[in-house]
């Protein structure tokens, strides 16, 4: 099988592509949430609380489709909304949504004190090209010290897809589950060095 391994702005023409010839950019969504969770709930530490970030992108509406199907599996799910201004996007209201509609809770506060088996990144996805600054500079920080396991949602938040550079601060992660292709800032130093292990999952694209 050959690598494919792609960048931001590639990333997106694919999937722009795809809801072109009828693959809806939800559906994708959800489809990504599936991919995560499956390889998510087969190398979970065994039993205790899960941590789940999420931004105000796509890569957030990841995570809450993730958060929902670990809450549905039994597990004992905490999603922080991560602080933002400006609407988020329409396929993270619709996840959000849904995930509260399944009974889920969201934090609006930082859990201080809580331990979590895992902590999940879905902070920011591929498209991050800006420095990460002051509260979400703060809230990767706090993110990054906590006891636990890690995981990142199709990219470590901070690290550019295209380069590899830190973008500011950035998730360390032990795991990235990354969608359709492999990033190339998951492959270049020194984003591999935050990338953890890297495992490709299949969104139908």
């Amino acid at each position: 099988m050959k690598h494919r391994i792609v960048t931001a702005a590639q990333m997106k023409e694919i999937e722009r592509a795809g809801n072109a010839h009828g693959l809806p950019y939800l559906q994708m969504m959800e489809n990504a949430g599936l991919a995560a969770y499956t390889q998510l709930r087969a190398r979970l530490p065994p039993g205790g609380a899960l941590l789940i970030v999420c931004g105000k992108g796509n890569n957030g509406g990841d995570g809450y489709a993730i958060a929902r199907m670990l809450m549905q599996a039994g597990n004992t799910v905490d999603v922080l909304e991560a602080p933002h201004t400006g609407k988020a996007s329409v396929g993270n209201q619709l996840q959000k949504k849904i995930f509260l509609a399944y009974g889920g809770k969201i934090l609006t506060e930082f859990p201080e004190g809580k331990s979590y088996t895992l902590v999940i990144d879905a902070v920011f996805g591929v498209g991050l090209s800006r420095s990460v600054e002051g509260e979400y500079a703060s809230l990767i920080d706090r993110m990054n010290a906590m006891e636990g396991a890690k995981a990142a949602v199709d990219i470590a938040s901070g690290i550019s897809a295209d380069n590899g550079n830190v973008l500011g601060t950035a998730f360390r992660a032990d795991l990235t589950v990354t969608f359709a292709f492999e990033k190339v800032g998951c492959l270049l130093w020194p984003g591999n060095q935050y990338a953890g292990k890297v495992v490709v999952a299949d969104i139908g694209i």
